[in-house]
């Protein structure tokens, strides 16, 4: 059982290795966009077209993923006062239950965000013409992420590895 735990959570561990280089790719994605349209809009006096649409596009899938990357590497906001009074055996019930409860509701985000990308299949973004779907798949996407990254927390929890 530790074994198959370890090989699940190092696997979880290669997609956010993965999930990180793609993170920093939207982010250098972002900034030459937007430091672009700046220059053509203020030096050039003229912007360009799609810039605005394809940065905001990127900041939003940045948001999700980014997001799930934070969670597993533990790195999102947290109210830790009671686990760190209590310790032990408390903690680490506390870190399972918060990390069921993750599970949760990733999995609602997970089903809703896939049904609202369906909805939008149809629709087209104004400036860049592509599918708004595309947009909307940050939020299944991110979701997802979540609930892989809460199964390594979980998988984590009892093979007592301390990172």
């Amino acid at each position: 059982m530790q074994v198959v735990l370890r090989k699940l959570i190092r696997g979880v561990d290669q997609v956010n290795w993965l999930c990180g280089w793609f993170l920093a790719a939207l982010l250098l994605v972002m900034t030459v966009l937007i430091s672009w349209q700046v220059f053509a809009r203020y030096v050039m006096g003229n912007s360009l077209t799609f810039s605005e649409e394809v940065a905001r596009f990127s900041m939003v899938w940045l948001t999700m993923l980014g997001a799930a990357y934070a969670y597993r590497h533990g790195s999102l906001i947290a109210v830790d006062m009671l686990s760190e009074i209590a310790g032990g055996r408390f903690a680490k019930g506390l870190r399972l239950i918060i990390a069921v409860a993750s599970c949760i509701f990733a999995w609602v985000l997970l089903t809703e965000g896939v049904n609202i990308t369906e909805r939008v299949v149809a629709q087209t973004a104004p400036s860049i013409r592509v599918s708004m779907a595309w947009l909307y798949a940050s939020v299944p996407a991110g979701a997802a992420m979540i609930l892989i990254n809460a199964f390594a927390i979980i998988a984590d929890n009892f093979t007592a590895r301390k990172d």
